[in-house]
């Protein structure tokens, strides 16, 4: 996996890249993650696939600039990093605020995406969890007691949470600007409108995927999803929370490769 940065609207920004290919993917993480949320699963799309991974502007190792983190602002984010890599026709897979922004960007770029793959997208719930409520909590308190709660939490099992996982949520929190993004962030996804609403524009094939047992967003808003787009399937992933391609990247990648090559 290469480590690489490039420069949108004068802010620098990182990604990792993986694979070599002319199909490719690009994998839009969730609120408070960074690309490196995806390194279970990108060793397995690699071998077929280019693997793109940003850390959205705000997150990560990129830069967070002073400005209102709305879902518009993302979409727009996402179209000028796919342009100034050149990407064209990507499959694109997002994760919760990962989700909703690629669903937002392929609304205004119907003819631009090849398929979709949405894992238990934000923007379709308007009132908290208690997951999500732990997980604010530890993004704005960082220390590893906190983070260990809100990720055992958003698991929805007590499985074991991968420390890495934690102490680099902890260490990106920590960073200048972190918890002001990540904020403004929270604050857009609270006044976006709500995504069901829009979702019948989409054309292009779509998969939803969910966690079964996901507390943050839970599965019981992916039917309103799935019977929104026209050309939509589901997959529920049994024992799974609300980041299946880290509690299960094997079934989650052969699940989506599985779609992509219909």
């Amino acid at each position: 996996m290469n480590e690489k940065f490039i420069n949108i609207d004068e802010n620098k920004i990182r990604y990792l890249e993986s694979g070599n290919s002319d199909n490719t993917l690009v994998l839009v993480h969730g609120l408070g993650a960074s690309a490196n949320r995806w390194e279970y699963v990108i060793p397995h799309f690699k071998k077929n696939y280019r693997v793109i991974v940003p850390d959205l502007i705000g997150f990560g190792y990129s830069d967070k600039p002073l400005v209102d983190y709305t879902t518009d602002f993302f979409s727009e984010f996402l179209k000028k990093f796919l342009e100034k890599l050149n990407i064209k026709n990507p499959v694109l897979i997002g994760s919760s605020l990962g989700g909703q922004i690629i669903a937002e960007y392929t609304l205004n770029n119907n003819n631009a995406v090849k398929k979709l793959v949405l894992i238990s997208p934000s923007g379709i719930m308007k009132h908290s969890t208690p997951a999500l409520d732990a997980y604010v909590m530890a993004a704005l308190y960082p220390n590893q007691e906190a983070a260990k709660n809100a990720f055992e939490m958003m698991s929805g099992s007590s499985k074991n949470i991968d420390p890495k996982i934690v102490e680099g949520f902890v260490k990106r929190m920590r960073l200048p600007n972190a918890k002001m993004a990540f904020m403004s962030t929270l604050l857009g996804l609270k006044n976006s409108q709500i995504l069901t609403e829009k979702l019948s524009s989409i054309t292009v094939p779509t998969m939803v995927v969910w966690g079964e047992l996901d507390p943050v967003i839970p599965v019981k808003y992916a039917d309103s999803i799935v019977s929104t787009i026209k050309d939509c399937r589901f997959y529920r992933m049994d024992g799974c929370g609300h980041t299946p391609y880290v509690d299960d990247p094997e079934t989650f990648a052969k699940t989506v490769m599985e779609f992509l090559g219909k």
